[in-house]
């Protein structure tokens, strides 16, 4: 998963905005992940500020490590260890 810091910009009418985030690039699966996770927060807690494709986001930039610790509990939940 490749997390970068960017900016977006958004033109409206003559006024063009940025707005700080992360990009984050990564497989279909984990974006389906993040995007389920961000489904699973209230409204005022989304992070996910643009879908560019299927494997490209733009989310808010103070959410990284919470994405990070989640992808985290998610492989430790879902890992084998054979038995001794």
């Amino acid at each position: 998963m490749l997390i970068r810091w960017h900016f977006i910009f958004q033109r409206a009418e003559n006024m063009v905005n940025a707005i700080k985030g992360l990009f984050i690039s990564c497989d279909v699966p984990m974006a389906q992940f993040i995007v389920n996770l961000n489904a699973s927060m209230p409204a005022s807690e989304k992070f996910i500020l643009h879908m560019l494709d299927p494997t490209n986001m733009f989310v808010q930039p103070h959410v990284a490590e919470m994405i990070r610790s989640k992808i985290s509990e998610f492989r430790d939940q879902n890992s084998y260890e054979k038995p001794a």
